[in-house]
C-alpha cells in the first residue's frame, strides 16, 4: 500500500513539474523578450528596428503609436527605458506562429526628463515571419506591485 501511495505521489509530482516546465520555443520567446528590454535600455534602435514588425503598435500610459514613433522616442531619449526588473513572465505560443508574453515588471525610466519608477504588466504579441519573430504589439498596463500573472 505504501509503495502504491508513493508511486501515485511521484506521478502527480511529475505531471505538475512537466506542466511548469518551459518548452524550448517558449524559452526562445522569453529570451527574445529579455533581449528587447536590454536593447530598449541601450537605445539600440538598429536591433529594435529588426525586431519590431512594420505594423507594430505600442500602447503607453500617455498614448498609442506605431513603430517609427517608438523608435524615435527611444533614439531621442524622450523615454529612456533605463531598467526593466522582470518579476514574472508567462508565455503562450499558438500554432508555433504567434506568441503572447505577459511580464510583470518594475520599470525605471526617464520620461521627458523626469525619473519614473512604475509597476506594469506588459503584454507583448509576437508573430513568426519567415525564420524571425517580430513584435506586433507592446502594451503597458499600470498595476499594483501585488499583481499576479496567472500561468
Amino acid at each position: 500500500m505504501k509503495s502504491s501511495v508513493f508511486t501515485l505521489f511521484l506521478i502527480i509530482l511529475g505531471l505538475h513539474i512537466s506542466r511548469a516546465q518551459t518548452s524550448p520555443l517558449e524559452q526562445q520567446i522569453k529570451d527574445l523578450s529579455a533581449a528587447k528590454w536590454q536593447w530598449m535600455s541601450d537605445k539600440n534602435v538598429d536591433k529594435l528596428n529588426l525586431l519590431f514588425h512594420d505594423q507594430a503598435k505600442f500602447v503607453h500610459m500617455s498614448g498609442t503609436w506605431k513603430k517609427n514613433e517608438e523608435l524615435d522616442i527611444i533614439k531621442t531619449g524622450s523615454i529612456w527605458y533605463k531598467k526593466a526588473d522582470v518579476h514574472d513572465v508567462a508565455v503562450e505560443v499558438i500554432d508555433k506562429t504567434t506568441a503572447i508574453v505577459w511580464s510583470r515588471i518594475t520599470l525605471t525610466a526617464v520620461v521627458r526628463g523626469n525619473d519614473a519608477v512604475t509597476e506594469f504588466t506588459v503584454t507583448e504579441v509576437y508573430k513568426k515571419v519567415g525564420k524571425d519573430w517580430k513584435l506586433l504589439a507592446l502594451t503597458f498596463s499600470s498595476v499594483r506591485d501585488t499583481h499576479v500573472i496567472k500561468h
